[in-house]
């Protein structure tokens, strides 16, 4: 960056008017509200399946100013139900009306009342205390807030060699055919504003709904911000993601959502806002 050299200005003339008259003296004013915003109310999405040994760890860690936490139990043949009512007595659990990650969030976002919906995953490889950062974004002129692990600041120590190279790939194409700079794509912590949804027509039924979530989102003209996230291993238990059978029907997906009639996408439609200091997220 090059540094002009500073000029200071000429001197200006100063002149010296005859005093005013002193204006009539107004009525004083009301003093303006100082009074804040409402803050935005916000809904917890959170599928599970037989993730009993793990749900406590992640209900336990939610932070503070959550309004509503929604479980979506796929039908576990575990104690998940119990678990949840124990950890969360205010918890509200659904049954998933089909099998698939897909069904399940859809049928979280639709029961979902306030204004925000936050979604994650159940098996602890999401920290619940990263919310408000999520959610600081959301109160700042975004609309679509995404985790993401391969920005600065994110990181992951579950995913496998295999998955990444799959998901680098995958993630080359959708920047191709979105024109778009994102840094991750298949990762289920995100937030939004529900207002939103109905115009982002999800039908995905497995894990491809997060990417057909981005690829929506993109397309619907929303503001969206990636911030850094970290994955931790899953505490218990085996993931149900089949790397093949899954990163295909992303692939799909991304196909799919291409020829969708949409206005044409902005070059710039993905933010990349600063790190916030967790003393300027201040969690409710």
């Amino acid at each position: 960056m090059t540094i002009s050299p500073f000029t200071p200005e000429e001197p200006r003339s100063v002149s010296h008017p005859e005093p005013m008259p002193a204006p009539p003296i107004a009525p004083a004013r009301k003093r303006a509200s100082t009074r804040k915003a409402p803050r935005s109310t916000v809904s917890v999405v959170i599928p599970a399946k037989n993730e009993a040994r793990n749900l406590a760890h992640v209900l336990e860690r939610l932070p503070g100013g959550i309004d509503e936490v929604i479980l979506v139990d796929g039908r576990s043949s575990d104690i998940t139900r119990l678990m949840a009512r124990n950890c969360r007595p205010d918890i509200h659990i659904i049954t998933d009306p089909q099998a698939g990650k897909g069904h399940a969030l859809r049928a979280g976002f639709a029961a979902a009342k306030h204004d925000i919906i936050v979604a994650l995953d159940a098996d602890g490889s999401m920290s619940p205390e990263e919310i408000p950062q999520y959610l600081y974004f959301l109160d700042h002129g975004f609309d679509f807030v995404k985790g993401s692990r391969f920005m600065g600041g994110g990181g992951s120590q579950d995913i496998t060699t295999l998955r990444r190279m799959g998901n680098k790939g995958l993630l080359l194409v959708a920047n191709v055919l979105y024109r778009t700079q994102l840094t991750d794509l298949c990762y289920g912590f995100f937030a939004f504003r529900r207002q939103y949804l109905e115009h982002l027509g999800l039908c995905s039924a497995g894990f491809e709904i997060e990417t057909e979530l981005t690829l929506r989102a993109l397309r619907a003209g929303l503001r969206i911000a990636e911030v850094p996230s970290i994955e931790l291993p899953r505490r218990s238990g085996r993931t149900s993601l089949r790397t093949f059978h899954d990163g295909f029907r992303v692939l799909q997906t991304l196909v799919r959502n291409r020829h969708l009639e949409n206005p044409e996408l902005p070059m710039d439609g993905l933010e990349y806002p600063a790190i916030v200091p967790d003393s300027s997220i201040g969690a409710t």
